[in-house]
Formats: structure tokens, C-alpha cells, sequence
């Protein structure tokens, strides 16, 4: 596999502002959500306290108050709700420069106008993507995310032909300083690399991919490092060698592997076909999951229910693509695992994990014309534990009980008021979003407030995308509507184009 560099690269590790160091907690007059796994009669929620430890794990929690001194620092939250962090099990941290972007296109003209825009980045410009990508999901209550880095190998897809052609071959840093973002930002993740087996030669790709491993396991912090897995490619793939290397991979390394599949109208009967070179590669099971799934036959959802396979769902993706909607309802009666993730800035353009749960809980209810179909604690454990036991990571996150992680989130109901409250459960879900999300914490400490990042490195990440992102559309000879550096250049009025104008 031949890379070239493409500019300068002003780094290749990652900067010093990373690593939380969480301190002792206690938090106190809280309406607590623990979702946790509880018995039938359990209301789901108590109003009490929660302890944190120097570890950033949870000490304990009940009704009422502390039973003796409280340990370390109090915070003291007056009656607002707490709840785990938000688990994205489906996300691609560097587009958060492309929110809008082909507003009015389905899956593969969306994907080849982003495609088009990466292929002159360094290495660099992705360090900047990924960490304000992640900065955003910390201020939207996303404490952990799969995240599937943009692939060095930029490919342009035909769906009329299912084929692939080779765009550009960046550096590998191209790969490792994606991984530094949600570090430096304080966002756990679990790093997902695509293997890009048709673009050299297997031993050098093999090579190169048990690389990326080890970078994942070196480079990021362990507090912050849920595991690595495979971003499963065979959706593009031109045949079945692709899902063999994919699991040769996940057996040598030990990892997951999610894979894109059936997620579009356009060319479904050739993505159906391509579930077979999965299930005869021996991939299914409960390391394997498919992201999106929208359009899967009977026979597939049994496959994966026999398997033990899970699904990872986007309704705010699916919808704003037009891609088609998932009957997860159907799924999750059938057995199917079922986790729930926030997709992308450029395809949700606000990763709101409140939204996320609406639309789907919503979409739910009108396919099946049935308004108790998917509850609001559902879809509420759906985006927190349920997702956390799909991506295999649900000993550290997803819910708030003693030993895992304090990843919280203090929302307020009464700011601004949402009214009465007939049931906590839809009052969070139905009634709560990003105005009531008042503090975000990570292992204990806090990473954001009032929407706002509290790292150093929150001072420079907007302009530092904008200035890239923009640099990157004019080489592609795009010129942004509302872009700095062309402000005050006049000339005439271009019509616009599907994610920009065309010089």
C-alpha cells in the first residue's frame, strides 16, 4: 500500500491537555436515573446521593441522603435529575465540519461529497475534526462512542457498479492522530479501523491494520480506552475475501467488528447478497454487529438471532437520508440485540442524543400505530446500557451502579421549567434536551458545562475547523457561503451546488 504525505503535519503525537484525573465526589439531592437492571415493580429512579471515588468509579449510591461524612468535593444539585451518560454505539467523530452538507442527498451522494472534501486533509486537519467532534459529544451528554475513524485510504464508491475506486492513500498518522482527538478531549471510545484489504497487498494490509491496534492500545489513555474493533467494509466490498480478512483480524486481535450493511434503499438486493459472505466467513455472533440493518430480509434478523448478533440503530441517520426506517420493535421481539447511536455531525448536524431518542421512539410508534409500543425508559436504556452491552462495555458504562464508571450527566427540569412532572422517566425523555443539559462528568470530573467544553484546548478547536475545513473545500475548488476567508471578495452570485459552490 503506497501513501504520500499531503503538507506539512505540525504533530504526530498528541498534545499534553488529555488524560482525566478524576477526583472524589459526592453528589447530593439528586433525582437519580440509574438505569440499571432492577426488578419489575422498581420505579427506576430515586431522589438521594451518589459517591465517586479518587478512581472516578462509583462508591455507592440510595434514597436520601449520605449514611456518613460525605467523601471528597459536594455537589449539591438541588433536585435536578442525574443520569448515565449517553453510549453512541455508532459514530464518525471527523465530520463535525460537514453538518449540512448535501442536505438533499441519500446515502452514496452524501458519502462521496464528504469522501471528496477528505481526500486533501492532513493529518492534522483530522486531529482538529475528531477533537471537535468529540468536544461536541461531551457537550450534547455522550460520555462513550464507537467510533469509526475516517480510513486513510480515501475511496470513492459506485453504487451503480458496487465497486470501489482507490481516491487517495494518506500517512498512517493520518490514522493515529484520530485517535488523539477524543483523547485530548476526554470522550472514551472504542476505536474501530477499516481494514482496506483492496488497496494493497494482504500481508502489507494485515500489517498495517495489527499496527493500528497497537496504536490504539498505546496511544489513547486507559480510562479512556473501551477497545478497539474492525469498521466491517464489506458493504463496499467486491467479494468475500473481504469478510474472511475481517475475520482472520478480529481472531488474531481479539476485537469486535461492526459492520455498515443494508442501510440504504439504493442497491439493497446487492447488500442483502453480501450478508452471506459474512455468515459463511464465520463472523456472525456476539462479537459481530450490524450498523443500520434497516432493510434486512426475515431470514437475516433469524441469522443474527441465532448467532447472537446485534444492531446498532440511527433513526435521526436513517431519516435524514432517506435511508428507510428500521423496525427495531420487530427486532428486539425477535430476540435481536439492539443499541442505539448517534451516527455523525453530517448526517444528525446536531448530535442530540435527546432528539435521537424522540425521532426513533416516534417513528416507532407510527409504523406500528401503537403509542406503547417503545416507552420512554425503552429508548432511554436503549442509548445508555443497552448500548453499552452491544459494544461489550457495559462492566465500565452505561448506568450508574457501584464499580463502574461515574459518567453522569445533571439535567434540570425546572430550567427551563418543563411543568409538572407526571413521570420522571418522560419527563428526561419527552420533555428534557440540550437546554436542560447542565453538566457533563467523566469518571468524576467535568468536562462540560452549559454546553461548553472545560478543556484549554476548547479555545482553539473552532477556529481551528473552520480555518481547515474551509481550506479543504477551496482546494476542492468549493468556495462556503458564509466562509471567513472569502468574506469581502465579491463577484457575482453562483448557484449553489449540493454541499457548497463551485467555483
Amino acid at each position: 500500500m503506497t501513501s504520500e504525505t499531503t503538507g506539512p503535519e505540525t504533530s504526530t503525537s498528541a498534545p499534553t491537555a488529555s488524560s482525566l484525573a478524576p477526583a472524589a465526589l459526592t453528589v447530593v439531592d439528586a433525582v437519580l436515573l440509574p438505569v440499571a437492571d432492577g426488578a419489575a415493580a422498581d420505579p427506576g429512579w430515586f431522589r438521594g446521593w451518589m459517591g465517586v471515588g479518587a478512581d472516578g468509579r462509583i462508591t455507592g449510591l440510595g434514597p436520601g441522603a449520605p449514611p456518613g461524612p460525605p467523601q471528597g468535593e459536594v455537589l449539591d444539585v438541588g433536585g435536578a435529575l442525574v443520569a448515565p451518560g449517553f453510549v453512541s454505539a455508532h459514530s464518525h467523530l471527523f465530520t463535525s465540519g460537514l453538518r449540512g452538507i448535501s442536505s438533499g442527498a441519500t446515502l452514496y451522494p452524501w458519502v462521496r461529497s464528504m469522501m471528496d472534501v477528505f481526500t486533501g486533509t492532513s493529518a492534522e486537519d483530522m486531529y482538529w475534526c475528531t477533537l471537535h467532534g468529540a468536544m461536541d459529544y461531551l457537550a450534547n451528554g455522550i460520555t462513550s462512542a464507537y467510533d469509526f475513524l475516517q480510513s486513510r485510504v480515501t475511496w470513492l464508491y459506485d453504487p451503480a457498479t458496487a465497486s470501489n475506486a482507490l481516491g487517495h492513500v494518506h500517512p498512517f498518522e493520518y490514522t493515529t492522530r484520530q485517535m488523539d482527538g477524543p483523547s485530548d478531549a476526554g470522550l472514551r471510545t472504542v476505536t474501530a479501523l477499516r481494514l482496506d484489504d483492496e488497496a494493497g497487498p494482504e500481508e502489507e494490509v494485515l500489517e498495517t491494520f495489527a499496527c493500528g491496534v497497537a496504536a490504539a492500545q498505546e496511544r489513547k489513555p486507559p480510562d479512556l480506552h473501551l477497545g478497539t474493533s474492525v469498521m466491517g467494509a464489506v458493504q463496499w466490498a467486491a467479494g468475500p475475501r473481504s469478510a474472511q480478512l475481517e475475520a482472520q483480524v478480529m481472531a488474531e486481535h481479539g476485537i469486535t467488528n461492526q459492520a455498515h450493511l443494508v442501510e440504504t434503499a439504493e442497491g439493497v438486493q446487492t447488500q442483502r447478497a453480501k450478508f452471506a459472505w459474512y455468515d459463511e466467513a464465520g463472523v456472525l455472533g456476539p462479537d459481530f454487529l450490524f450498523g443500520h440493518f434497516v432493510h434486512p430480509t426475515e431470514e437475516m434478523v433469524a441469522r443474527a438471532v441465532e448467532t447472537g448478533s446485534g444492531v446498532v440503530w440511527q433513526p435521526t441517520s436513517n431519516g435524514r437520508l432517506g435511508s428507510g426506517v428500521a423496525d427495531v420493535v420487530r427486532y428486539r421481539r425477535a430476540g435481536l440485540r439492539v443499541g442505539m447511536g448517534l451516527d455523525d455531525q453530517s448526517c444528525t448536524d446536531i448530535s442530540d442524543p435527546f432528539q435521537s431518542m424522540r425521532i426513533g421512539m416516534y417513528a416507532m410508534r407510527a409504523l406500528h400505530h401503537d403509542a406503547s409500543v417503545l416507552m420512554p425508559r425503552d429508548v432511554l436504556r436503549m442509548h445508555t446500557l443497552d448500548s453499552a452491552e452491544v459494544l461489550g462495555v457495559a462492566d465500565r458504562v452505561g448506568s450508574l451502579e457501584v464499580g463502574k464508571m461515574a459518567d453522569f450527566l445533571v439535567v434540570d427540569h425546572r430550567a427551563p421549567s418543563t411543568g409538572p412532572v407526571w413521570d420522571v422517566h418522560a419527563t428526561y425523555v419527552l420533555a428534557c434536551g440540550l437546554r436542560n443539559l447542565k453538566r457533563v462528568y467523566v469518571g468524576g470530573r467535568l468536562v462540560s458545562q452549559d454546553g461548553r467544553s472545560t478543556s484549554p484546548l476548547a479555545d482553539d478547536v473552532d477556529a481551528e475547523l473552520a480555518g481547515r475545513v474551509g481550506a479543504a473545500a477551496r482546494r476542492l475548488g468549493l468556495r462556503l457561503p458564509l466562509d471567513d476567508a472569502q468574506v469581502g471578495a465579491g463577484g457575482p452570485a453562483r448557484a449553489p451546488s449540493p454541499w457548497g459552490v463551485r467555483d
